[in-house]
């Protein structure tokens, strides 16, 4: 029997035409995920009145599309473990795709809100599997680098939903944001299928005697050496085939480091669904300055945010995860404190704004990638697609202290060091996680 250790092979390639085209494909994908999440709150008001209600009733469509993405964090992220990361990765795309563009046909908001439900149950998988199949193709040395970089695509849709919004809205209606997020991704399938082969990793768990394994190395390398007799493996040990179940994730001992992952990222999604949603309303209604003023350092601070994703990423590939996440979480604290306390006219509120979307998306950037580095392929998209479920719960509550803030008319000053102990215990969870037993996986 002649072993042929797949992540050996992976590791030693350089990363060059294959390696790239697999990131700027999953990239674009990671980027229409980013944009059609976050675009209905970009053009809440104009659906509002193209509807004719009034703007407080959007409310049931963001509660509708958050319960849809918790739902497909849970129950779609995981088929990609047992049916494989390309071909699940294409059929998301296509049904959120396709359930967006029709949704331009919707009579009314009731409609729309169900429909943007059922959508968000695949929109929910596509970062997840998309993670899977770059870190199952990109060699150790440069795997949290590249995944930072879809996440910044990720990030840049977010942002781009709003600019694209605000350029279209007025000449085509609040349906062009709904054209442009229904079409790409279904472009996106044809170059998935073309250019995106499946993950290896993930078809030798399944079957070490898989005979297309061979043609796709041949293909990644035309210089391998390969008899015909390889049983596939990961590892130098001898490993059988392997399907996946939803309990993977708790068996082995990982059950410890999935509940503290899980409640890091719970708190993580819960501090940025929170500041994301009220951050300007808080300098309205506490420091009154307008949410004109406000946006134009928010858009400023949009630069930071993306640094943060691909520095977490070089830096990951240098030091250790659990050291340097929960430094990075600190400082999020810190900068959620000092907005509070420096004057908004100070020249140096726009430096540590840029700060602290830095850390604020180099910290979930970074819990995203430890995962993909601890948990084994075979369980590799349930692992990110369930932590993202359990962080999405969060994003459902978050507005809760928000409008109670409001409500009660805490200070800028206290409604922020309150959160700020958020992201403290974040930084303590993964300290803790550092100090168990884990194992690296790749």
């Amino acid at each position: 029997m002649n072993q042929f250790d797949i992540e050996a092979f992976v590791d030693r390639q350089k990363v060059g035409a294959k390696q790239l085209t697999v990131l700027l494909v999953c990239g674009l994908v990671c980027f229409m995920d980013g944009f059609d999440i976050f675009m209905i709150g970009k053009i809440a008001p104009a659906i509002a009145e193209g509807f004719g209600e009034p703007p407080e009733a959007m409310a049931f469509l963001f509660v509708c599309q958050q319960i849809g993405l918790a739902l497909g964090a849970f129950i779609v992220s995981p088929l990609a473990d047992r049916f494989g990361r390309r071909r699940m990765l294409m059929l998301a795309c296509a049904s959120f795709g396709a359930i967006t563009l029709l949704s331009v046909y919707a009579e009314t908001l009731f409609q729309l809100s169900i429909m943007r439900a059922i959508a968000g149950l695949f929109m929910a998988a596509g970062l997840p599997m998309a993670l899977s199949l770059i870190a199952e193709t990109t060699p150790a040395r440069r795997r949290s680098t590249f995944i930072a970089l879809a996440l910044a695509g990720y990030s840049s849709g977010s942002a781009a939903s709003g600019a694209v919004a605000a350029w279209l809205i007025d000449i085509y209606g609040w349906q062009s944001g709904f054209w442009i997020g229904g079409i790409v991704p279904i472009l996106c399938i044809p170059l998935l299928a073309l250019f995106v082969p499946e993950s290896l990793k993930f078809r030798a768990e399944r079957n070490p005697n898989d005979p297309t394994i061979a043609k796709t190395l041949r293909r990644m390398d035309p210089d391998v050496a390969l008899n015909g007799d390889e049983v596939f493996v990961l590892g130098s040990g001898n490993k059988k085939g392997q399907k996946a179940r939803l309990s993977d994730i708790f068996t082995e001992g990982r059950g410890l480091m999935t509940a503290i992952l899980w409640a890091a990222c719970l708190l993580s999604m819960t501090n940025i669904a929170l500041l994301g949603a009220w951050l300007p309303t808080f300098f309205q209604e506490m420091a009154n300055i307008p949410i004109q003023r406000f946006a134009i350092s928010a858009m400023i601070a949009y630069l930071g945010g993306v640094t943060g994703t691909l520095t977490i990423g070089y830096l990951m590939d240098r030091f250790t995860a659990t050291n340097l996440i929960p430094l990075v979480y600190i400082g999020l604290a810190a900068t959620m404190i000092a907005l509070a306390y420096i004057p908004f006219e100070s020249p140096i509120f726009i430096v540590v704004m840029i700060g602290w979307s830095f850390l604020l998306t180099g910290g979930q950037a970074g819990l995203n990638t430890f995962i993909t580095q601890i948990y084994p392929p075979r369980m590799r998209s349930t692992a990110l697609g369930w932590a993202g479920g359990a962080g999405r719960i969060g994003g459902v509550l978050a507005p809760l202290y928000g409008g109670m803030a409001i409500d009660q008319s805490f200070t800028l000053q206290l409604t922020l060091g309150l959160a700020a102990l958020v992201p403290l215990a974040v930084a303590a969870l993964v300290f803790l996680l550092g100090r168990t037993k884990y194992e690296m996986a790749t």
